[in-house]
């Protein structure tokens, strides 16, 4: 059964689309922590309101710190509703997920670094895992076991708008649950004693899909 927050959470997440935002300032503790409202607060009006205020009572440039706020916020908000989506497909993942063993989700934008077309990549993906555990910090591939990533692709580049189409992601997201096969998951060896189990949800919307 869809969760009803999750239709709270799409429309929300709209309002972030229409705004064009550069942020150039790298994150940081200090302004996640002027910031940390957004994590209660799921309403765009509620958010903006809010940046408004801290930027005053903390001193910080408010353009600056609206573009870092929003984008935080929205990130965080899109996680969240996928996190509904797959705690949603749990039952079913423990069904064609024999072994029980935990997967973690991770939702990226399709990697402009990469240098490869979306063509490419998904007939050679192998390479693509191999690249995004090379790209991973140390401390990641520590804490890094079995991992599922979700790749958003469209054909215009603004594949970060894909974060919030909740209902199209969850669709997408619950028939590879239900489908299940942990054979074809890659099997990577990131450091000498652990072998970690990876796979792909390509989302991908255009002509490309």
């Amino acid at each position: 059964m869809k969760d009803p927050y999750l239709d709270i959470i799409e429309s929300e997440l709209q309002h972030r689309l229409s705004i064009t935002s550069e942020c150039n300032k790298k994150q940081n503790h200090l302004w996640d922590g002027y910031s940390n409202f957004i994590y209660s607060t799921v309403k765009w009006e509620n958010v903006i309101s809010k940046i408004s205020k801290s930027a005053i009572k903390y001193k910080v440039n408010e353009e600056e710190f609206f573009n870092y706020t929003i984008n935080r916020w929205y990130d965080y908000w899109s996680d969240l509703a996928v996190e509904l989506v797959l705690s949603n497909s749990k039952n079913i993942f423990s069904i064609h997920n024999d072994t029980k063993e935990l997967f973690d989700f991770k939702m990226i934008v399709f990697p402009e670094g990469f240098g490869k077309s979306l063509q490419y990549t998904r007939e050679n993906s192998k390479e693509l895992i191999y690249w995004l555990a090379n790209s991973s910090s140390q401390q990641s591939k520590k804490n890094l076991e079995n991992i599922i990533y979700i790749v958003l692709y469209t054909d215009d580049g603004e594949h970060w708008k894909l974060k919030a189409q909740i209902s199209w992601l969850s669709d997408i997201i619950s028939a590879y649950v239900a489908t299940f096969d942990d054979s074809r998951l890659f099997r990577l060896q990131l450091l000498p004693y652990q072998i970690s189990k990876i796979g792909l949800i390509w989302a991908v919307k255009g002509q490309a899909n």
